[in-house]
């Protein structure tokens, strides 16, 4: 029988942790290395499942869960089943779901005390915001945030909600909250969400949730995130020209290419600096902005932080052009026409690229025309390692949650098809790695006869 004597609402709880169980569990691991992973096996884990739609992968989790040998019981709030059926998690999970704190058969015996001392761990997943203000008010209106005050096991959240929600004072007050009482907050991760906008907010993957609540099966040979180690400085957004203290020259950049590209390239283990120009996107978790307007501050911005810097994104569609002077009050409509005489603004991206020793250098290219020429030219002109290039126009590139890339250096070339800028942006954080890589590998190769004979 279970410790406390829980029994999963009179069934007994099947754990997987019979001899047979463990020899396939473990089967083709080294003996030396089974003792690492003996604790795997027989975990008691209370799955709570709230209402939010990520409650859709709970029964992936749940074998998951299982497969690595733990014995599951499923909490659901009364909303979790507006999206997933008591009927599919225990068919899934082998036992009872419980779901009422007032039942009367399973709380004979205070039934939810038995259950809150059998867990081994108490996971949530998804934690919506509800759930999580209850917790961090040490509320318990329901089973499971009853559990969550009676149990002594370790409490992990997996949070999913709207990237708006989640950035919300209050919840991030209510996350700081829930950690600062030794709850463990899985996520949330950044991506495309179910109400078809971008940011913090998605659920993590049922894998990864597995893989933090539970041993590895290997544990050697872990790998490191590919920009682990690396600093990335990426520009974005668009820079605004004032003409006078009301009206400004700009461009229809939403800076949603950028944003999704710090998302990725910290999501690969870089510290990211992110300089922005004025734009209505959340800033990625982890991600260090600074916010600046005109092309000017953001060239002083970027040469500010540039030392260091391994990789520069300049995704910022910064103008060409500025008012030679900008009036100190409103310019009034007097006359009939009016001209404005326009001076060179700072390219940053030639500036940075000049460098000695300076960063692989990225640039960006939007076109309405001739956009592979355009490209190369550009490419070649400021000396850059690597150019993205996309057609611009109604309804392509500018303020598109969608976007189609054609990528250029030296020696090559590749094409991405339209696809969403977060998905776009991993594929474009990898092949950026890789091209800088090989750019790396080849100067030591070079300095390496040097170094040969100075010896």
């Amino acid at each position: 029988m279970s410790k406390c004597g829980y029994q999963g609402d009179k069934t007994q709880v099947a754990l997987q942790d019979t001899k047979q169980g463990r020899n396939d569990l473990f089967a083709g691991i080294p003996c030396r290395l089974r003792a690492k992973l003996v604790f795997m096996a027989g975990q008691n884990i209370i799955l709570g499942v709230s209402g939010g739609i990520a409650a859709y992968k709970t029964p992936e989790l749940v074998r998951r869960l299982r497969d690595r040998g733990a014995a599951v019981q499923v909490v659901m709030t009364r909303s979790a089943n507006e999206f997933v059926t008591e009927t599919t998690l225990q068919a899934v999970s082998g036992m009872p779901v419980r779901t009422n704190l007032w039942d009367p058969q399973a709380e004979a015996a205070m039934g939810h005390i038995e259950l809150a001392r059998w867990a081994d761990l108490v996971l949530i997943a998804p934690a919506t915001a509800e759930i999580m203000a209850r917790m961090a008010a040490g509320a318990a209106p329901d089973l499971l945030t009853t559990l969550c005050l009676a149990t002594e096991a370790p409490v992990v959240i997996a949070p999913a909600m709207n990237h708006v929600m989640w950035s919300h004072p209050a919840v991030q007050e209510n996350r700081q909250k829930l950690a600062d009482h030794g709850v463990r907050i899985l996520g949330p991760e950044i991506g495309d969400q179910a109400c078809g906008e971008t940011g913090p907010g998605r659920m993590m993957e049922p894998d990864d949730i597995v893989a933090a609540v539970m041993a590895p099966i290997v544990v050697a040979n872990v790998e490191p995130p590919p920009l682990a180690g690396k600093t990335v400085l990426i520009t974005a957004g668009p820079t605004r020209e004032a003409l006078d203290p009301v009206r400004f020259i700009s461009n229809r950049s939403s800076g949603k290419m950028g944003y999704a590209l710090a998302s990725a390239a910290r999501q690969a283990g870089a510290e990211v600096i992110l300089v922005s120009g004025p734009v209505s996107v959340t800033v990625p978790d982890g991600v260090k902005c600074i916010n600046v307007e005109s092309a000017q501050q953001m060239f002083a911005a970027t040469h500010e932080h540039i030392e260091g810097v391994d990789i520069f994104i300049a995704a910022a569609a910064v103008a060409d052009y500025r008012p030679a002077n900008s009036a100190e009050q409103k310019i009034k409509k007097t006359a009939s026409e009016m001209s404005v005489e326009l001076v060179r603004a700072p390219d940053i991206l030639a500036s940075v690229a000049k460098i000695n020793n300076g960063p692989f250098a990225v640039g960006f290219a939007a076109e309405t025309e001739n956009l592979r020429d355009y490209a190369r030219t550009k490419l070649d002109k400021k000396n850059l390692d690597m150019i993205i290039a996309n057609l611009v126009g109604e309804n392509l590139g500018f303020d598109a949650d969608e976007n189609a890339v054609e990528v250029y250096w030296r020696d090559g070339e590749q094409s991405f098809p339209m696809t969403t800028k977060s998905a776009l942006a991993e594929d474009l954080i990898r092949l950026i790695f890789e091209r800088y890589l090989e750019k790396l590998t080849a100067a030591t190769q070079t300095a390496l006869p040097a170094i040969a004979i100075r010896d």
